[in-house]
């Protein structure tokens, strides 16, 4: 890295961006089917256990324990899901009884229907099982009054299944999250279905990132492509603070000639301009625009989507209320050979192979868009030195985590 410059470490700048950021406030209900992705806002407890009745966990026949037999009379009737036994088991008798029905009064035992065999009105079984077996315990699974769902979850469809299942039909969440995406840059044309000279590139990084925004389960603002016009870009940043709880620009974030992202946020909001130890990705800009976050992302869409997931997935997460999200990482073994000098953290477009082990891209070049399609994760190398060889213990970070 050139001399002279101060670098700041990943962690340390993720630290920074951590404390300069809260979550949104305010809470709204919604009902239980419309709550996915949403950041629930209080606590979320049982309304009735589950089960709520002590029931059948199998298809077979249930009885009392106590007056078990090889083999028992069989009551009139049967029990099934939904369909209840009509009053109490005689004592000495036996009920055919299907999965999910409730267990009737007078049985605490069910064998399978496989181990029973029926002649006429009698049942005879292979063996007698242990007091209770194949049953489910009234609250087995949660019981009314507990802690279902924490303040602060960000709900997966299971929760959803989950709340259904306990009566809970409304849900209090955090407002969904918008995040506005920004491009700049004169050289980027907006739009693949429009034509592009040799010196111009058709933008890879808003569709990019309004995408992540939409897997992180936010409001996806598309706030469009400015220019290298100061007058432009500060009216995309004007509608991104009326419209918008988090605005991610690309592009014009360093301090060349051109960098009027950078320079606005200097002259009219409070910005950091980070230069990170990282490759690839190294000038990062946190500002606010009239109260609202803007991280500034590198323009390189290799480099973008490398911040977008170090920073800008952890960042959104905390904004809408579900607290800094560390990415999930595995440690493999490498497929690759890599000689690592000190100095910046490193993450290399990688993919696990067959037997398990990250394999990386090709090349490092940061113009391999090709690359990110390439990869289903990253391989994080530590700031300092390291020696790789296939074998060697990698940390690797899945992009499904970063949904």
């Amino acid at each position: 890295m050139p001399p002279g410059v101060d670098w700041l470490p990943v962690a340390e700048a993720q630290a920074r961006l951590r404390a300069a950021l809260s979550p949104l406030k305010g809470t709204e209900e919604v009902a239980t089917g419309e709550a996915l992705g949403r950041v629930l806002a209080a606590d979320a407890f049982a309304r009735r256990s589950n089960p709520p009745r002590a029931n059948a966990a199998v298809d077979g026949f249930g009885f009392a324990h106590e007056s078990a037999a090889e083999e028992l009379p069989l009551a009139e009737g049967r029990a099934a899901a939904g369909q209840p036994f009509a009053g109490a088991l005689p004592k000495g008798q036996a009920v055919k009884i299907l999965t999910g029905a409730i267990l009737p009064e007078g049985v605490d035992t069910v064998i399978l229907q496989e181990e029973s065999h029926v002649t006429g009105a009698r049942v005879r079984f292979d063996r007698i099982p242990k007091r209770g077996a194949n049953t489910r315990m009234a609250g087995e699974d949660m019981a009314e009054g507990a802690l279902a769902l924490p303040k602060g979850r960000r709900l997966t469809p299971a929760d959803l299944a989950l709340a259904s299942a306990l009566g809970i039909a409304r849900l209090a969440v955090r407002p969904r999250l918008r995040v506005g995406v920004l491009s700049t840059g004169d050289e980027i044309i907006a739009s693949p279905d429009l034509p592009a000279l040799p010196h111009q590139i058709w933008d890879a990084n808003r569709p990019m990132l309004l995408a992540l925004a939409q897997g992180w389960a936010a409001e996806a603002v598309d706030l469009r492509h400015a220019p290298d016009d100061p007058a432009a870009i500060a009216a995309a940043l004007d509608r991104g603070a009326r419209e918008c709880d988090l605005i991610l620009t690309s592009g014009g974030a360093s301090a060349g000639d051109e960098d009027h992202v950078s320079r606005l946020l200097t002259e009219q909001g409070e910005l950091t301009a980070w230069r990170i130890a990282m490759k690839p990705g190294r000038p990062l800009a946190l500002a606010c625009w009239q109260g609202v976050p803007v991280i500034g992302l590198p323009g390189n869409p290799v480099a973008a989507l490398v911040c977008a997931l170090i920073f800008a997935r952890p960042a959104a997460s905390l904004i809408a209320g579900a607290g800094w999200r560390e990415p999930l990482a595995f440690t493999v073994p490498a497929a690759f050979g890599k000689s690592k000098r000190p100095g910046r953290r490193e993450y290399l477009r990688a993919r696990l192979n067959a037997d398990g082990a990250a394999e990386v891209f090709e090349s490092e070049g940061s113009g391999r868009i090709s690359g990110l399609s390439w990869a289903e994760g990253l391989v994080e190398l530590p700031d300092g030195a390291v020696e790789v060889a296939p074998g060697t213990p990698v940390r690797y970070l899945p992009f499904a985590h970063f949904q």
